[in-house]
């Protein structure tokens, strides 16, 4: 459920973090004169519609669209008064929606479709990433060039149900991980990486993999580079799992209206809230950063740049759950077994776990606004990483 930090100050930020993200927060003038635009700027957000969003972690790139969405506007145009809930390191967002605490969240598939067998009523209604950022890094000179080449090396894994896009790949590559690696408990940072405790580790392209480069190599005093690493990238290697969806509310979306209303609205502005972050990266970034982000300027725009190639293109429309890669994440949560033998699904989830209902009908919006909602022409931009990620 975590997916990213090198400081631990992110979660301490997290309350304040909430306050900066309120899309229609105002502070009253001390001024007598302020009164009169005092109430109508407070009659005015009286007529929002109030939300919250639970998200997956503290704010950063990784949420670029939600972020967009709140700074640009788009929520507030369509009537949302939106507040973006910031994740704590024992958070577990789709359970968050499911207790009614927040009225939507972002969650991995596999992890939600966990909870959903648990018992949570929740429903993926926009699959924004379709595309997984999960990938197994090491060092040139440990020549990993393949999965079975992690055969006999120490291999890092995070848990928490982020290992099983590596153990189906494993598995896949004829590798017993019980007894062919050696699977090593990762922290959710690179530090054992970097000082050489694990082979191969866990790094999403949009954040660990840039910590190892924001890093200098003590050989020859400059920071990493990419030629310096072989990654494993679970997405092209056939082991992607959904990652990154918007989930709502079963129930209310089975009998109210005005829920309805608001999902299909919250989809809208959120998916103009990612088409914005794709087409202005270096402004985004900057955005995410003054939202109250704890990495830096060049990290995130690192990130925003890479969560852009987990979207983008998007043939089928950008948010829309494409059957095939929905089919394939619960075949590899049905029948993957981690260390302690455990899969993350038993039984095939009901029609209820996704829908792309909502979805549709915003892109028919946003489609009569001219926008591009499939990135076909898409051209990710190529990003300078600083020292720490300054």
């Amino acid at each position: 459920m975590k997916h990213s930090t090198r400081r631990a100050a992110i979660v301490g930020a997290a309350a304040v973090t909430a306050l900066v993200l309120a899309g229609c927060s105002s502070s009253p003038s001390p001024s007598s004169s302020s009164s009169a635009s005092t109430d109508t700027t407070s009659s005015s957000a009286a007529a929002l519609t109030p939300v919250k969003i639970q998200l997956q972690w503290a704010v950063q790139a990784q949420f670029a669209g939600y972020v967009e969405a709140v700074k640009q506007g788009y929520y507030k145009d369509l009537g949302l008064d939106v507040t973006l809930v910031p994740a704590g390191s024992d958070t577990v967002p789709q359970d968050q929606l499911a207790k009614g605490l927040v009225d939507y969240a972002v969650a991995w598939v596999p992890k939600a479709l966990a909870s959903r067998e648990a018992g949570a009523k929740i429903t993926d209604v926009a699959q924004f990433f379709q595309r997984s950022g999960t990938t197994q890094i090491s060092f040139k000179d440990k020549g990993i060039t393949t999965i079975a080449g992690l055969k006999g090396k120490n291999v890092g894994s995070w848990g928490y149900g982020n290992e099983f896009e590596l153990y189906a790949g494993m598995t896949g590559a004829g590798l017993d991980p019980a007894t062919d690696v050696k699977v090593v408990t990762q922290a959710f940072d690179m530090n054992g990486f970097l000082s050489g405790d694990i082979d191969a580790a866990q790094a999403m392209t949009y954040n660990e993999l840039a910590q190892v480069l924001e890093s200098t190599n003590p050989k020859t005093g400059k920071l990493y580079t990419l030629a310096d690493l072989n990654v494993l990238d679970w997405s092209n290697l056939g082991y992607g799992m959904y990652q990154d969806a918007l989930w709502a509310d079963t129930a209310k979306l089975a009998g109210d209206t005005a829920y309805q209303d608001t999902t299909t609205k919250v989809v809208e502005a959120t998916a103009e809230g990612w088409i914005y972050a794709r087409d202005h990266v270096a402004q985004t970034a900057a955005d995410v950063v003054a939202a109250g982000s704890q990495l830096g300027l060049s990290h995130q725009e690192w990130q925003t740049n890479e969560v852009n190639k987990l979207i983008w293109p998007s043939p089928d429309g950008l948010g829309v759950i494409v059957k095939a890669q929905w089919d394939k994440t619960v075949q590899i949560a049905k029948s993957t077994k981690n260390g302690s033998g455990d899969t993350v699904i038993k039984n095939t989830p009901d029609a209820d776990a996704y829908t792309n209902t909502y979805v549709d009908k915003a892109l028919a919006d946003l489609k009569a606004k001219g926008l591009d909602v499939t990135g076909a022409a898409y051209q990710p931009i190529t990003v300078t990483l600083n020292a720490g990620g300054k």
